[in-house]
C-alpha cells in the first residue's frame, strides 16, 4: 500500500530541502510541483523557464491529478508531492484531493514577503499561497510543520512529522549528496542552486525579516492564515 504525501508549502521556503530530504528515503520516490505547467497556462505569469515548463508537464489539471492518485511511480511505498499550495487555483476540481495524505509546510509570513520582495517586487497574497493552505488544512488536517522549527532541529521535527504520517524515520533524510537530481522540474536551474549545492538542512538564521513598508499590509494579511495553522505545529 502506497502512502502518498500531498506536502503543501508556499514560496520562499525549505520545499526543496524537504522534497531532498524525503527524496533520500529508500522507499520513496518524489513529485516536483506537479501543477506548474497548469498554473502558468492559466495565468499566463512569465516565470523563468516558462515554455519549457509547459513542455515538461501536463498542463490541464484534470490529467495530473489522476497521475497523482494513481499507481505510483516504480511501485514505490511513499509518493511525495512537493507542492505549491498557490499553484491550487479556485478553478481546479477538489474531488481527487481525499486520496491524498497532507501535510503542510509553513513559513512565517514576515520572511516570507520579506524574501519574494527580492525576487519579485510585489508579491500578492495570492502569490503566497496561506489562503489555500487553510482551506485544506480546515478539510482534511494533517500535520504542520513550520520551517523555522525543521531548521532548528531537523532530526527531532522530521521524526515526529514521520510519525504523524505513519512512516518510519529514515536518518538518511538527514543528509544527502550534493548536485541535481532526474526528479528536480525543468525550472531547477533558474531557482535551485543553493538546494543543489546543499548536503542537508542549512543552518537557522535568527534574524528578523526586514520587510519593506509597503508590504507590511500583506503580512497582517497573512497573518491569521499562518497563525491558524502554527496552533497545530509538530
Amino acid at each position: 500500500m502506497t502512502t502518498r504525501v500531498a506536502m503543501w508549502s508556499g514560496p520562499r521556503n525549505i520545499s526543496t530541502a524537504m522534497m531532498r530530504s524525503f527524496g533520500s528515503r529508500a522507499d520513496t520516490v518524489v513529485a516536483d510541483e506537479p501543477f506548474y505547467a497548469h498554473y502558468l497556462a492559466v495565468t499566463g505569469l512569465d516565470h523563468p523557464g516558462r515554455d519549457a515548463v509547459l513542455a515538461s508537464q501536463p498542463n490541464r489539471w484534470q490529467d495530473v491529478a489522476a497521475a497523482l492518485t494513481g499507481p505510483p511511480p516504480a511501485g514505490a511505498a511513499v509518493y511525495y508531492q512537493k507542492h505549491m499550495a498557490h499553484h491550487l487555483l479556485p478553478g481546479m476540481g477538489r474531488s481527487w484531493l481525499p486520496a491524498l495524505t497532507h501535510a503542510f509546510l509553513i513559513r512565517d509570513p514576515a520572511h516570507v514577503v520579506a524574501s519574494y520582495a527580492r525576487v519579485r517586487g510585489e508579491p500578492t497574497l495570492a502569490d503566497l499561497g496561506y489562503p489555500q493552505q487553510a482551506e485544506i488544512f480546515r478539510a482534511f488536517g494533517g500535520p504542520v510543520v513550520d520551517a523555522a522549527d525543521v531548521l532548528r532541529d531537523p532530526d527531532a521535527v522530521l521524526r515526529r512529522l514521520c510519525a504523524a504520517l505513519g512512516l518510519e524515520f529514515d536518518p538518511a533524510m538527514l543528509r544527502w549528496p550534493a548536485g541535481p537530481r532526474d526528479t528536480d522540474g525543468v525550472w531547477a536551474p533558474h531557482w535551485y542552486a543553493s538546494v543543489r549545492a546543499s548536503t542537508g538542512f542549512a543552518p537557522y538564521d535568527p534574524a528578523p525579516a526586514e520587510v519593506p513598508q509597503r508590504l507590511r499590509p500583506l503580512v497582517e494579511a497573512a497573518t491569521p492564515y499562518y497563525e491558524e495553522l502554527a496552533a497545530h505545529r509538530l
